[in-house]
């Protein structure tokens, strides 16, 4: 089956935490996904700055998603590890993700995350890299 955009965004609405977050997919296809959430107050830690569990919760999300792109809409991340660049302040996470190489049952995907400021600017604040296997069954 292939993953579609109307589809992949029924999976992620599918997703309780997904849902909590105010996640949406904001492009999907040609190996690559982008998720986009608000940054609200109670998405930040002690500092005022987005928690990094947020940050790691879009990389692993986004990675997933454009991992779909090539395996197909049943996959599992098998692992990922991301560098924290910068505190995340502004409006907007943004999570884009896209695949650097795929095989029949295994995907390795990078994601930049950016927060985006109100004026609309761009500020990187964490990389990540990420392994997706296909789970069929």
């Amino acid at each position: 089956m292939e993953l579609t955009f109307d589809l992949a965004e029924k999976f992620l609405a599918a997703q309780p935490f997904s849902v909590l977050l105010g996640a949406r997919l904001t492009a999907f296809g040609d190996g690559g996904a982008t998720l986009e959430l608000d940054i609200r107050d109670d998405l930040k830690q002690q500092n005022g700055f987005l928690h990094g569990g947020v940050l790691g919760y879009a990389a692993d999300n986004a990675i997933t998603f454009a991992a779909g792109t090539a395996l197909g809409p049943e996959v599992l991340t098998g692992g990922f590890t991301i560098s924290y660049l910068r505190p995340g302040a502004g409006a907007v996470l943004r999570a884009e993700a896209k695949v650097a190489h795929a095989g029949s049952r295994q995907a390795t995907c990078t994601c930049e995350l950016s927060t985006i400021d109100g004026d609309g600017k761009a500020t990187l604040c964490a990389v990540a890299q990420g392994t997706v296997i296909a789970a069929r069954r």
